[in-house]
């Protein structure tokens, strides 16, 4: 059996610490950076994109969207948003989905 001196834990001391404060210092940017209340990213078709049509406007899926809360944050009906994007299963949204508006 090995016998483990009273000093085997002070080398890795410094390093703890300095994780632990890193650690409280990124939970800390994370609950107090407002990123929950952003306006919503609504995006203006391009010009060059051929098959865009005059006027459409898209909204780029982010992270815990759903069809009703996208919806409601761009004031668009969610029969609308189904009808303008019939391949889209409200259901399986994926991050960084583009959503045509109008």
């Amino acid at each position: 059996m090995v016998a483990v001196s009273a000093r085997s834990w002070r080398p890795y001391a410094a390093p703890a610490a300095f994780l632990a404060a890193v650690t409280l210092a990124v939970v800390c940017v994370r609950v107090f950076w407002p990123h929950h209340h952003a306006a919503p990213r609504i995006e203006h078709a391009r010009k060059q994109h051929p098959k865009a049509e005059h006027g459409a406007r898209y909204y780029r899926v982010r992270a815990g969207d759903t069809l009703a809360r996208i919806a409601a944050r761009t004031k668009t009906p969610v029969a609308r948003l189904q009808r303008l994007n019939p391949r889209v299963q409200p259901t399986a949204l994926f991050i960084g989905q583009r959503l045509r508006l109008r």
